[in-house]
Parts: structure tokens; sequence; C-alpha cells
């Protein structure tokens, strides 16, 4: 039996990020599983969120859209507020913000020529602070007796071990500061939330905006759709217990290293 969904309770999920690619794919999984109960999927931009407006205004009262811009912690703290007024419990949260370009304001780097401190500070500002963030302020909807997992969408290229090619450096350097602020809130969680997993997982190359420039040298049975990398992860999420909370995990369930 899956960890996560050992109770006979419906779970509370939350999907950050949930307007479009990963994010959203994860929202359409899980309002077709009845396990599922209450969903909250958020989205920092309404222009960018129809379909998630759509999915909800279709899907009956179990999708809450929330109007949530991650990078603004008295916006995070607001919400968690609101939650706790309300009752409300978490058992599963996905966090799938990330930004690996953005026009001219962010590409990835190729030499050092190209570094430049702002962009640098952009990636950390959206790759790397607000799961940590997110962990703080939800940390009282997980205290509670019930099994749960935290997730964080991370990616390979952040691992330092498995750096062989240099290159995308602020991209690297955001995913990599991720994982070890999230080991280090797997270990306080421990202590705090003992029924949560934290885990930082890489969905392997998506088709989706984030990876489109980058597609042209990935082998087809590499490149995957949305809905398969969401099959992927959530296989590897309902394989979880608490003996793996803090680790790294690929998408095919196999340990990455750090």
């Amino acid at each position: 039996m899956s960890f996560l969904f050992s109770n006979a309770q419906p779970i509370q999920a939350a999907i950050i990020g949930a307007n479009r690619g990963i994010g959203l794919g994860f929202v359409r999984h899980l309002l077709a599983d009845s396990r599922v109960g209450t969903l909250y999927g958020t989205y920092r931009h309404r222009d960018r969120a129809q379909d998630l407006l759509q999915l909800a205004q279709s899907g009956g009262d179990r999708l809450i859209p929330v109007h949530l811009d991650v990078t603004d912690e008295s916006q995070l703290a607001q919400w968690s507020q609101t939650l706790t007024q309300q009752r409300q419990s978490l058992h599963l949260l996905i966090n799938c913000v990330g930004v690996l370009h953005d026009g001219d304001q962010i590409q990835p780097e190729k030499s050092l020529r190209q570094i430049d401190g702002d962009r640098l500070l952009q990636y950390f500002r959206i790759n790397s602070i607000p799961s940590v963030l997110l962990a703080k302020h939800l940390m009282p909807l997980f205290r509670h007796n019930q099994p749960s997992v935290f997730a964080s969408i991370s990616a390979k290229v952040g691992s330092i071990g498995d750096n062989y090619l240099g290159g995308w450096y602020g991209y690297r350097a955001s995913k990599a500061a991720l994982n070890m602020l999230m080991h280090t809130t797997a270990i306080e969680y421990s202590r705090r939330c003992p029924q949560t997993c934290l885990v930082c997982l890489h969905p392997g190359t998506t088709d989706t905006d984030l990876s489109k420039p980058f597609q042209r040298n990935v082998p087809p049975n590499k490149l995957f759709p949305v809905e398969k990398t969401v099959h992927q992860l959530m296989q590897v999420i309902e394989d979880l217990n608490l003996d793996h909370s803090g680790q790294f995990f690929s998408w095919d369930g196999s340990p990455l290293p750090w």
C-alpha cells in the first residue's frame, strides 16, 4: 500500500505553479484520482491560467485556484494563515515553479563571460527560495499524524556530483541550492512534522515551454510528454516512505547524487 494514500480518508493536496506544464498535468492527474479530496492549484498570472480556471469551473468544488506569487513571502504567509484559520491540513504538496529562460531577461549561461549578478539572483529567487518559504509558512498544515509528502521539482543538472559538462551556471546553482535547502528542511520536519516525507524530484526532459529551446539534441525516447512525466513522478511519490525523506530522486525512482 502507498505510504501517502494509506489513510482511508481523501487527502488534501496543493500544486504550486499549476497553470501550465507539469503543474497543470499534476492537477489533471489528481482530479482523476478519487483518493484526492480538496486540490489547491496556484497561479501567478490570471491571463496564463485559463486552462486551470476552466478546470475549476467544470470540476465541481474539489479544485480551488489560488492567485499566489511564491516569490512574495507576505502572500505565502497570508495563504497559510487563511488555511490555518479554516482548520485545513495538507497531505501532498508539489512545487513545480521554476525558470530556465525568460526571453532576454534570463538565458542559461554558456561561459563565465555571460555571468550577470542580477540574473543569477533571479534564478535563485524563483528556483531555490520558494520551496523553503512554502515549508516555513505551511508547516502548521503538515503538523498532523497522517502520512504526507512535500515534493519540489528539481533537475539532474543541479547535481554537483553529476556535473561533467559545465555551463548553465545560474540554473545549475539554483537547483543545487534548492536541493540543499530541502535536505536541511527535511531534517527539521522530521522533528516538527514527523509524518511528512520531503524529497526533490528530477522529472526528466519534458515537452514544455521550459525545455522547448533545448530539445534538438534530446533523443525522442528521452523527451517525455507531460502526461508521462506526471505518471512517472506520481509513481515515485507513491513509492516513498519516511525513510526516503531528504533525498533526491529521478523520474524512474533511482536516487541521484548531490
